[in-house]
This record gives C-alpha cells, sequence and structure tokens, in this order.
C-alpha cells in the first residue's frame, strides 16, 4: 500500500515496487487506504506524513488497529523527521527521507515485508499450540482402542490419505492430530475445517481461495486453506457434508496435489496429506449417490474406525481419571469419584461419547463439595438412564434434546431445514447437537 498525496512520487513508487514484484495499490488520502484496509490484508504499507485530512500518523495508529502484523513505513520530508522519529515509536518499522533512493525503497519494503510474514506465521503457530492438546494421547486399555492405536502408529509416518471413522465425540480430532505430530510433516502446519459448519459457496472459498474480482466483493486475492497447509497436514472433519463438485476439486488435490482458486486459471500446486473425517457410512453415502465413489476409495487408503464408549466400557475409569487429572479442569485435581459413581458412569449408554463425559465430569467437579464426586452430584439422565436407552424426558434438557433429535430424523439429517423447522439458527443448532452429542444415526 503506498499512500502520498503527490501523484507524480505515488505513481513513482507504484511502478517501482510493482516492477520487482510486489502487488501494489495505490491511495491519494489516509482515508482511502483506511477503507481499502478494513476490507483487505496488505503486508506493508508506505505512508506521506504530511497529507490533507487525516496525516500519516494517525493512519498508522489506525492501520495498526486494523492489521497489527501490517508493518509501515513513513515517508518524511527534511522538516518532519522528528516527527518520523515519533511515529516509530509507536509502530511505524522506519522512515524514509524525500527524496530517496528507489533502491533504498527495495530494500527497505523487502525487510518490512519478512517482518510481517514472519509475525503472521508465529500468530498461525501460537493458534496451533492452543489447538494442540499437551496430553495428545488416546486413553484406553481395551482391545478396540489398542487397535486404533497400533493402526495409527503404523501409519502416521506416511503421507498416504486416511479416513477416520466414527460417532461425534469419539475423539477423531485427536487422532488427526496425532497423526500429524508422529508423521514427518510435524514441522508444517496442522489445519482443520468442519465442513457441516459452512454453507457450500463458503466452504468451496475457504478451501481453494479467490482471485481479485472472482465475485462481488473479491476486493483482493484470498489464499485458500490448503494454500496454508502446503506441507503439513489438512484435516477436513464432516468430509460427508461436500458437495459433488467440491468433492471432484479435492480428488484432484489428493491425486495430482494441484487446484485453481475460484475465478482464477492458474494451477496451485500444494504438498498436503489429507486426513478425513465422518461420522456417517460412506460406503452407504456412495450407494445412494450422495459421495463421489473414486473419492472414496481415495480416502479409504488406510480406515480408522473409533468405537463410541458405550463399546469400550472398561476403558470409562482410566477416561474419568484422566479428565480429573487435567489442569484444563478448574478444581479437578485431587478429586476422586465413589465406587457408585463410577458404577454408574460405566453404565450409562453415553450417546455423546468422550465428550459428554468430559462434560458430566466438568460439571460434577463444579457441583461436588469437598474432594469426593458422589452420585447427586451427577446429572438426572445419567442416574435413571444408565445402560438402557432414553425412554421419556424428564427435564427440560431432555426435552429440547428429544425435540431436536426428532426433526433431525424428520428430515433425514438435513441441518438447514431442521434449524428452519425449529425456528433457530443454524449455528444455535449445530452449537446445540454438539452439547447434547447428538449424532446423525
Amino acid at each position: 500500500m503506498v499512500v502520498d498525496d503527490e501523484g507524480p512520487f505515488r505513481k513513482l513508487l507504484q511502478r517501482r515496487l510493482s516492477k520487482i514484484g510486489n502487488r501494489v495499490e495505490a491511495f491519494e488520502s489516509s482515508e482511502s487506504a483506511l477503507t481499502a484496509a478494513e476490507g483487505r490484508d496488505f503486508d506493508v504499507a508506505l505512508v506521506d506524513i504530511k497529507m490533507p485530512g487525516m496525516d500519516g500518523i494517525e493512519l498508522l495508529r489506525r492501520l495498526k488497529e486494523v492489521h497489527p502484523n501490517m508493518e509501515v513505513v513513513i515517508i518524511t520530508g527534511q522538516g518532519t523527521i522528528d516527527s518520523a522519529i515519533a511515529a516509530m515509536k509507536i509502530g511505524a518499522y522506519d522512515y524514509l527521507t524525500k527524496p530517496c533512493k528507489l533502491s533504498e525503497v527495495d530494500l527497505i519494503v523487502q525487510k518490512a515485508y519478512e517482518k510481517s510474514n514472519l509475525q503472521k506465521e508465529n500468530v498461525l503457530l501460537k493458534d496451533q499450540l492452543r489447538q494442540r492438546n499437551p496430553h495428545n494421547t488416546i486413553i484406553g486399555k481395551s482391545k478396540r482402542i489398542r487397535e486404533v492405536i497400533a493402526l495409527t502408529n503404523k501409519v502416521a509416518p506416511t503421507s498416504s490419505p486416511v479416513l477416520i471413522e466414527g460417532e461425534s465425540g469419539t475423539g477423531k480430532e485427536l487422532v488427526a492430530h496425532i497423526l500429524h505430530q508422529k508423521s514427518k510433516r510435524f514441522q508444517g502446519p496442522f489445519i482443520v475445517i468442519n465442513c457441516s459448519a459452512l454453507q457450500e459457496n463458503l466452504l468451496e472459498n475457504e478451501l481453494f481461495g479467490h482471485e481479485k474480482g472472482a465475485f462481488t466483493g473479491a476486493f483482493s486475492l484470498k489464499h485458500g486453506l490448503f494454500e496454508m497447509a502446503d506441507r503439513g497436514t489438512f484435516f477436513i472433519d464432516e468430509i460427508s457434508e461436500m458437495n459433488p463438485s467440491i468433492q471432484a476439486k479435492l480428488l484432484r488435490v489428493i491425486e495430482l496435489g494441484e487446484f485453481r482458486r475460484v475465478g482464477g486459471n492458474k494451477q496451485i500446486h500444494v504438498d498436503v496429506r489429507i486426513l478425513g473425517a465422518t461420522n456417517r457410512n460412506l460406503e452407504e453415502e456412495v450407494k445412494r449417490g450422495r459421495f463421489r465413489e473414486d473419492l472414496f476409495y481415495r480416502l479409504n487408503v488406510v480406515a480408522i474406525s473409533l468405537p463410541p464408549l458405550r463399546e469400550r466400557r472398561e476403558d470409562i475409569p482410566l477416561l474419568v481419571d484422566y479428565f480429573l487429572k487435567m489442569e484444563t479442569i478448574d478444581g479437578s485435581w485431587g478429586k476422586t469419584v465413589t465406587p457408585e459413581a463410577h458404577e454408574c458412569l460405566k453404565n450409562y449408554h453415553w450417546p455423546g461419547n468422550i465428550r459428554e463425559l468430559a462434560n458430566v465430569l466438568e460439571r460434577a467437579i463444579i457441583l461436588s463439595t469437598g474432594n469426593t464426586i458422589t452420585l447427586k452430584d451427577l446429572p438426572l439422565s445419567i442416574l435413571g438412564q444408565s445402560s438402557k436407552p432414553l425412554k421419556a424426558a424428564s427435564t427440560l434438557i431432555e426435552v429440547e434434546r428429544d425435540l431436536i433429535e426428532k426433526t433431525l430424523r424428520e428430515w433425514r439429517g438435513n441441518k438447514t431445514r431442521t434449524a428452519k423447522a425449529l425456528g433457530i439458527s443454524l449455528r444455535n443448532l449445530y452449537r446445540k447437537i454438539e452439547k447434547y452429542g447428538i449424532t446423525s444415526s
């Protein structure tokens, strides 16, 4: 971004910086530059300190509010050097004095870009660290879980696609994290997307990005998640929710490592390992014509099937102990569970699987007094429904859950129509589905 009210100098900088490979946009006022910055990303800004209206110092402050990682270089005349130095104290990267050598401009822009890029990478790495569970381990000693652990360890060092199957809350994303961390790509990015959380047009845009002018509102180029995942791992949750056209593009990425951005003709090449997850039976989806057969076979090179918690009840005491020792749950350290409460937890059918167990334990930790969790600290739904299906709703929460399940069945799992029928937003429906551990089945 070049911001200067002097037309000849502004155009000179734009031509020069474009010639050496930068994408440059020029603005004659701070106001027009700020409007542009609010709609899209810029890495570096060259800003004249003296302009009519909003001056360069105020623009610097406003740009830093909009894009903290943007580097701003102040352009100053001999009489305003003190102001330029003051600008550096409030966040400017450096300053240039008019008249300035073009070679000096090239060098300072390159260094500013490198710093901006490094800051963005640091933000991404911190975000990844926040996502990663420091206890990334599969808990359990049951036969089914030992098989999952063995298969995960065996396939992790390869670059083959993996299909992770299992009901909601069984730990599919945890397995994906482990596959990434034990692979040769562990230093690369780990990118996650949930296909069911986005509309079709938004999903395509997020995955593949778009070119400037591809559609109304596409004011600048947008890099998609596949580009962000280059040399790393891309975990695609609820992959069965993709429409056929996006499935075809995904197949091309898996087979050839290439794709086109929305509205673009250039082939983008990436080196990405694909991990797909679903809580549906993809073979059935293929038979019904809802999922591409060729994509299914390409994804299904190795399939890891996670058992529901009700089929590995012997692991429940281990999971309870694990969650009680997790530092992320305030007040959990040192708490124990009575034998009666343990038995109740072991016998419950856990439709929401491990996620539901974690939520129940967090609630019990909050409600319990002292260092012991007893039967009275567990929800009524668990006390009354251990080891048998839900018969009748006796609390408001159970009424709501039953109604959501019934409506989902009526609309054959179509979440958009279900939300409309219930009179709630789609986002709210997804939150409730996750909260109650409701599965597609």
